[in-house]
């Protein structure tokens, strides 16, 4: 599905929740759980079909036989993960005739059936829902949703899932520093980490779209479903079973925990996971200082403090730095870690964060910064780096990377860009040739290679990325390049140290510094375009105003 296709899918299932609302008792922030109740009953049908003919195959082969069970459900679970019944089969509800008192209740018997087979999602599908919704939009619902393509490697699920929330929060003007990680950014995240096998954490986990790419980038590269295993916290509760069913979708073993990561930690998460991956809230204010200050987790490198009076609760300037804490000592000795922070954590320093960050860097634990394009998230255009922890080894200097580059991203539309494929793997190569692997620089050529050799409308396109490994690497080796990535030391010459523990890409690759703008684009235009009107209605009366000034002295205009 390209991003023109994904653009217009999105678009006319907002065209669908929109004309739902009308015809509803629901509000905005309620009608996103029906409609990706169904999205869910439409994936998870579509898992079930590519399996179908092996359960049924396996099915026949065992009713022969008198050693082994032949229940079709436990066959189902064996192969594919997951079992959907026949009235829980999305063809099967498509043809309900649109009454009353048949869709709304079809579906929820669907969802009742789904989740007695999978009590890993009981209780998570949004079965009280659908008696307020009118047959009608039901049935269109159903028909609109049977189009969504269930197959490609983007996290479809998750894509529409934050597209609603984002679209949520413009019409609710709801911010709260939480924005939604877009999955090309993920992508470069789980390529670089690499995850394969092992525990991963993410303590703000969303609808789990970290976990999913994981997943899909542990099956790419030979590893099957059991190989990870998921383990998130998330704050809001409907997100916590939008995240349980986008495991299930996945074939993912792991639990998700409903709770606040500042002040519970359900995993014990102390150096207890292979791989951390997180986009946290960004510049949180108000987390209770007594209620951290003696959590192991959030200690290691130290918890910012301000001054308060001492009959105040004491408040956690900003909890960017409790976050980096976590992620850091989540992980294992070898343990690896990426997550996205806003542009200011690398370089503040009131309440102590500095000095956190020095004791970080003389860890040795922090590997890489990268920083991202603008506009890469859905509502904001939100300048935003990407930290990554490596506990392989210890690290006496950081790669800084920017990725701020046109040759490195694809602008969608007039507000969003994103990596495709290859500007991902030509930033990993980056890391890769930095590590010392060349087999991979070698992998990449040939595969840029076969598909300029196989790909005519596209050609340019494969030519222009072959030509970028080339230029930029000739000699298939690390080296700095300037604007692009810079190795630099913790202590001495040109340091970390001498710039004073800033961690600004641009002090040391050559970025332009970009100012922080947390307004979301489509309010920032509404609000510039009314400032506009507004001038240009005082400009229409002082012409007026001029017109009669002159021809009040004679001089008609």
């Amino acid at each position: 599905m390209n991003d023109k296709e994904l653009k217009k899918l999105k678009d006319d299932l907002w065209t669908t929740a929109i004309d739902m609302r009308a015809n509803s008792n629901l509000s905005a922030h309620d009608y996103a759980e029906p409609i990706l109740g169904l999205i869910f009953l439409r994936f998870a049908d579509a898992k079930y079909k590519k399996f179908e003919k092996a359960i049924e195959e396996e099915f026949e082969k065992r009713q022969k036989s008198t050693r082994i069970s032949a229940n079709k459900s436990e066959i189902a679970l064996e192969l594919a993960g997951i079992y959907v019944p026949d009235d829980a089969r999305y063809d099967y509800l498509l043809n309900l005739p649109e009454k009353e008192d048949v869709i709304a209740p079809a579906i929820v018997n669907a969802m009742t059936e789904m989740e007695r087979y999978a009590s890993s999602v009981e209780g998570a599908l949004p079965k009280e829902k659908y008696k307020e919704i009118p047959a009608t939009n039901l049935k269109n619902l159903l028909k609109n949703f049977k189009d969504i393509p269930t197959e490609g490697s983007v996290d479809i699920f998750g894509e529409i899932y934050e597209f609603f929330l984002g679209k949520f929060a413009m019409a609710e003007g709801q911010g709260g520093g939480v924005f939604y990680t877009p999955a090309s950014v993920v992508q470069y995240m789980v390529e670089v980490v690499q995850p394969k096998k092992g525990r991963i954490l993410d303590p703000a986990c969303g609808s789990g779209g970290m976990f999913v790419q994981s997943a899909l980038y542990a099956k790419k590269h030979g590893y099957g479903p059991n190989a990870l295993r998921a383990h998130g916290v998330e704050k809001e509760p409907a997100t916590v079973k939008l995240a349980q069913l986008n495991l299930l979708l996945h074939n993912m073993n792991g639990d998700i925990f409903q709770a606040n990561s500042f002040y519970e930690d359900p995993h014990i998460s102390y150096e207890k996971f292979d791989y951390v991956f997180a986009n946290p809230p960004f510049n949180v204010r108000g987390v209770e200082y007594e209620r951290v200050c003696n959590q192991k987790r959030f200690n290691e490198y130290g918890i910012p403090r301000n001054s308060s009076k001492k009959d105040e609760i004491e408040k956690v300037p900003n909890a960017n730095y409790l976050w980096i804490n976590q992620f850091a000592t989540a992980l294992k000795k070898n343990g690896k870690a990426a997550l996205v922070m806003p542009n200011g954590a690398s370089t503040a320093g009131d309440g102590g964060q500095k000095d956190i960050r020095k004791r970080l860097l003389e860890s040795g634990h922090l590997s890489q910064i990268v920083v991202l394009p603008s506009n890469m998230f859905n509502t904001v255009t939100l300048p935003a780096t990407l930290w990554f922890f490596d506990k392989s080894k210890k690290h006496e200097e950081v790669l800084f990377i920017n990725a701020d580059k046109k040759e490195l991203y694809t602008q969608v539309d007039r507000a969003h860009r994103k990596f495709d494929e290859a500007h991902i793997k030509n930033l990993a190569l980056i890391t890769r040739l930095y590590e010392g692997n060349t087999q991979e620089y070698e992998e990449l050529k040939n595969w840029y290679q076969e598909n300029i050799d196989l790909n005519d409308d596209q050609k340019e396109y494969w030519l222009k990325q072959l030509n970028w490994v080339n230029e930029q690497f000739p000699e298939r080796l690390y080296k700095d390049i300037a604007g692009l990535c810079s190795v630099v030391p913790v202590h001495g010459e040109n340091s970390i140290e001498s710039k004073d523990w800033s961690l600004s890409p641009g002090l040391y690759v050559g970025v332009e510094e970009i100012e922080a703008d947390e307004e979301p684009f489509e309010e920032k235009m509404q609000r510039l375009t009314k400032q506009l009107s507004e001038q240009f209605q005082q400009s229409s009366e002082l012409e007026k105003e001029i017109r009669n000034a002159l021809g009040g002295i004679g001089y008609e205009i």
